[in-house]
């Protein structure tokens, strides 16, 4: 039996549901890296692990994610159930999308921005980055997610600036792990169905016609376009400046603020 400490009650609260199993640890190297480790063990489907504080909290591509102890929500959930290979690329999607959800409900309202931040204004208030290990045609799956959620007495020094929940309102964080396992629980059907989650993220992400700033991987020079939605895979599919149409590639380019 697993302690979760200050989210006892969010576990006794999802009992009930696919994703009641909740792991507390005040510190650790990775919720990501822990989940890993288990994700093929059976009995762990729908666990959740959540830190206080990472020591070595980790972004897409390798970056750093800073979150002093107590300021923010940081945990991974292992899905309950397998995902087809192919369909890998909707987990982050739909994750953001039960994120967004959630923060909606505590009156945090926020953007998607591809491929997986959640932004209050220009400031990325979360982000999710996914773990997998796939065998033949399916994989398991675990979704790491990072809220921001009470500015630092001490500025952490991130740029570009970090947005905080407490900017815009006052979300407790058991409360707040509580909504976005519930909106994982209510939305799991969807990751069978890859359309329908496209064009939900499309519409939180304001596309199309929302501008981004792109830099290409090994490509110092940085453009701009006007997004126009996901393509295939959870490609970014763009209208430069120039009017030239173009689909990046999960993998290819980061976003610039």
């Amino acid at each position: 039996m697993f302690k979760a400490g200050p989210y006892a009650r969010v576990a006794r609260e999802l009992a009930e549901t696919a994703f009641g199993s909740i792991e507390y640890l005040e510190e650790t190297e990775s919720t990501n890296a822990d989940a890993a480790a288990l994700l093929e063990q059976a009995p762990l489907r729908g666990h959740t692990i959540v830190a206080e504080y990472q020591r070595r909290g980790t972004g897409r591509k390798g970056r750093v994610w800073l979150a002093p102890a107590g300021t923010a929500l940081l945990f991974t959930t292992i899905l309950p159930r397998s995902i087809d290979t192919d369909r890998l690329w909707v987990v982050p999607y739909w994750s953001a999308l039960a994120v967004r959800a959630a923060l909606i409900t505590w009156g945090v309202q926020v953007t998607l921005q591809w491929p997986n931040d959640l932004l209050i204004g220009e400031g990325k208030v979360a982000g999710v980055l996914c773990q997998s290990s796939v065998s033949g045609p399916s994989a398991r799956v675990a979704c790491g997610v990072g809220v921001n959620v009470r500015r630092p007495a001490v500025d952490p020094g991130i740029q570009p600036p970090a947005a905080y929940c407490d900017d815009v309102a006052a979300p407790e964080r058991a409360g707040l792990l509580a909504s976005i396992l519930r909106e994982f629980d209510r939305s799991l059907f969807m990751l069978d169905q890859p359309e329908r989650v496209s064009a939900a993220w499309n519409h939180a992400a304001e596309m199309p016609g929302r501008r981004y700033r792109l830099a290409l991987d090994g490509d110092r020079r940085n453009f701009e376009a006007i997004a126009q939605g996901l393509g295939d895979r959870g490609a970014l599919r763009v209208l430069r400046d120039d009017g030239k149409h173009e689909t990046i590639a999960l993998a290819d380019a980061r976003v610039l603020r």
